[in-house]
């Protein structure tokens, strides 16, 4: 043991809501066995991973009780403000996660995908979980599916969350944006979490977690971090637990195989992503330039260590030339090579010697298959180091950007382009001579994270899509248009799915809500309406109602999911629909010319304006003094079933559906179930209304009474 390993302690874990060390020195496994984690730059001890002794069962039997427990007890909306907190805290110390992240390599701009990426996760999914979720527990899917003639027995399906733990197993390159995709929808489905880092930056995990512990609104059991090996974990899982991994494809399959039955396992694993420039991207373009700049950007952020970079540029053979000078060009304008500590350093080394020779060596595996050196080197560079010298850095683990050409016909290049992933700053450059071509390079990469197409041109761009969309999770169509705004090739968002099939795992992380719903159990729920009334807190037709007060003067405090109002009818007359056309400009034939209407195969004659006939429900409908009921802010699900004439008589019944308080706010959100019907009561037509109500009394009353215009101020000629 060196002199600095003596004065770096081991890397904790937080289990069962406790920070845990091994007891340094006692026993097999301790002390002498734990791992040294170096600086990427320097070759220094930064700390020491060791699991020796850590209660892998207790820490799962704690997330499924104590951790179920406190989640379960919380709705969607709730889930959705805590994550807020967590990332409101994470940005306030966010500067700490930067410099900490440099000695893994990472640069600032680096630290803008990883750091602010991971928060970005969480505040998206906490808007998204309030916009898009209900304020409850169950979330339902689709529509009702009636089962019976007389709606006495209906069927629909419902999400509800699963009853054991996440395990979520992280690769070295993303230590916070890789682990809060992850956790953020685990989260606010409702299903407990315990974290895995990579080893190499596992003390960037540690800091992350710290910071959301520090914060006091981690629900018991919610979030658990195991710093070190995990052996043996698998055989605690069962029916109900999750694992979602990121790293290799081949450890991927051996972690699949030790899973039980009924786990759910989901993985993101290599990926040989391409990214092609279009025929009509000719150099001068926007469309080469914003390729040119894009390849630069993949092959350099994280020193190209990350899942989703460019390791196949497919360019026209016309464009070889002219991008391998382009890019020569852009590196050495804008990428300096050195510790991230040091200013003006652009890219970092990688995470760590052992990876750096694992690059070297895959670059090797490449040339022997033909690749010659087209930019670059396989020497070490001399870098800039902490203190601004200029030099050769042994220590650190440091590799050139590489660009790797192949020759000959597309369809004859060697397996290994297609197979070999330089996780690292390197990427192949291959000629095409037809779009179909191109097309055939992208699928030879067995299934990628992602595939972007520099392109105006909409022939190219959807013989690529019919083409390649199959063989990727994610498709980025870059033109001049889009350039300045992309987010870029190597960039998920959470709003859209990330994850790819074949060799990229054949997973789906991120979704927006999708993301959610992988952490709950989708289950067809049949009966009555008055059952799936009371187990989905949403009204449906036939269950009971309740016709009192009118519900527009009930505050959330009194409305109940089935008050209804059911108004009187009104008739509705030939002037009426002719005022409405004159007065609107909605002269459509159906409502003005009777021979044309009759001779519709939709309509009797001449007939009613659909938006007469919302117009006249709310009319019917709508308490107008001043009440709970604050605002109407938007109609959803509208259809018009059956045609009304001159003489017909309509009606409307109003119901309310679901309500759904605002955690922050003095109002929430009420649906209501709206039908029209005519004399024969008939369904004219079906739709929701929203509206915001108060949530008491006293909240209503003082709405209305700001609302109220003050006396205007006397002014004086």
């Amino acid at each position: 043991m060196t002199s600095d390993q003596t004065e770096v302690g081991i890397l904790p874990s937080y289990l069962c809501d406790r920070w845990w060390t091994p007891a340094l020195g006692q026993g097999e496994g301790a002390d002498g066995d734990a791992t040294d984690v170096l600086d990427a730059s320097t070759g220094e001890v930064v700390t020491r991973v060791s699991t020796a002794g850590v209660d892998l069962a207790g820490a799962i039997a704690y997330a499924r009780t104590t951790g179920q427990a406190s989640l379960g007890a919380l709705t969607f909306h709730q889930r959705a403000l805590l994550l807020k907190e967590f990332a409101l805290a994470l940005t306030g110390r966010k500067e700490e996660l930067y410099e900490l992240s440099k000695r893994a390599g990472a640069t600032v701009r680096d630290s803008l995908s990883d750091v602010d990426g991971g928060i970005g996760v969480l505040f998206t999914y906490s808007s998204k979980g309030r916009r898009e979720l209900p304020n409850a527990q169950v979330y339902l899917d689709g529509p009702v599916e009636p089962l019976s003639k007389d709606g006495s027995f209906l069927g629909r399906h419902v999400y509800t969350r699963l009853p054991g733990v996440a395990v979520q197993i992280n690769a070295f390159n993303f230590p916070m944006w890789g682990a809060l995709e992850k956790f953020a929808p685990a989260f606010l489905a409702g299903v407990p979490t315990i974290v895995k880092p990579a080893t190499p930056t596992a003390y960037v995990a540690e800091a992350w977690v710290r910071i959301l512990v520090d914060t006091g609104r981690l629900p018991a059991g919610s979030l658990q971090l195991v710093s070190g090996a995990v052996p043996g974990l698998f055989d605690h899982l069962g029916l109900g637990d999750l694992v979602g991994f990121t790293g290799s494809a081949a450890t991927a399959e051996r972690l699949r195989t030790q899973a039980a039955p009924g786990v759910r396992f989901t993985r993101e694993t290599d990926s040989i992503n391409a990214s092609v420039l279009g025929p009509d991207a000719v150099p001068g373009t926007p469309e080469f330039d914003a390729y040119v700049k894009q390849l630069m950007v993949e092959l350099t952020t994280k020193a190209g260590q990350k899942c989703t970079a460019i390791r196949r540029a497919i360019v026209p053979e016309a464009a070889v030339e002219p991008l391998i000078e382009a890019l020569r060009g852009k590196i050495a304008e804008r990428v300096v090579v050195g510790d991230p500590r040091a200013d003006g350093v652009t890219m970092g080394p990688v995470v760590s010697r052992a990876q750096r020779d694992e690059v070297l060596r895959a670059v090797g595996e490449l040339q022997a298959a033909g690749g010659r050196l087209l930019l670059g080197t396989t020497d070490a560079p001399d870098v800039t180091r902490a203190d601004g010298s200029i030099g050769p850095a042994p220590e650190g683990a440091f590799v050139a950007p590489i660009l790797v050409g192949f020759d000959g016909d597309p369809a004859a290049l060697p397996d290994a382009v297609h197979d070999v992933e330089a996780f690292g700053p390197v990427a192949s450059l291959l000629a095409y001579r037809t779009v179909e071509e191109a097309a055939d390079l992208v699928g030879r990469g067995g299934g990628s994270l992602v595939t972007s197409v520099a392109t105006s041109d909409p022939a190219v761009a959807t013989t690529l899509l019919a083409r390649t969309a199959a063989y990727n999770g994610r498709l980025l169509f870059l033109d001049r248009d889009d350039a300045r705004s992309s987010t870029g090739h190597g960039a998920p968002v959470p709003h859209l799915v990330h994850g790819g099939p074949g060799r990229a795992g054949g997973g789906e992380e991120l979704g927006g809500i999708r993301a959610v719903l992988h952490h709950m159990q989708r289950t067809a729920v049949q009966g009555s309406p008055a059952m799936l009334t009371a187990l989905t807190g949403v009204w449906h037709q036939g269950a009971a109602s309740r016709s009192d007060t009118h519900p527009f003067r009930k505050s959330l405090a009194e409305l109940a999911i089935g008050d209804q109002i059911a108004s009187p009818t009104r008739p509705v007359t030939l002037d009426d629909i002719e005022t409405f056309a004159n007065f609107t400009g909605d002269l459509f034939y159906a409502h003005m010319d009777e021979a044309a209407a009759a001779a519709n195969p939709f309509f009797p004659g001449r007939v009613a304006h659909g938006y007469l006939l919302v117009s006249w429900a709310a009319g019917l409908f709508v308490d107008p003094e001043p009440g709970p009921v604050l605002a109407n802010y938007g109609l959803e699900n509208l259809r018009f079933v059956t045609p009304v004439s001159p003489g017909d008589e309509i009606r409307v019944v109003l119901t309310a559906k679901q309500i759904t308080p605002r955690e922050t706010d003095e109002y929430g959100e009420v649906r209501w179930d709206a039908v029209i019907l005519n004399q024969d009561d008939d369904i004219v037509a079906t739709y929701d209304v929203l509206t915001l109500v108060a949530k008491t009394a006293e909240q209503a009353a003082s709405a209305a009474a700001s609302a109220v215009p003050s006396a205007p101020a006397r002014v004086d000629a």
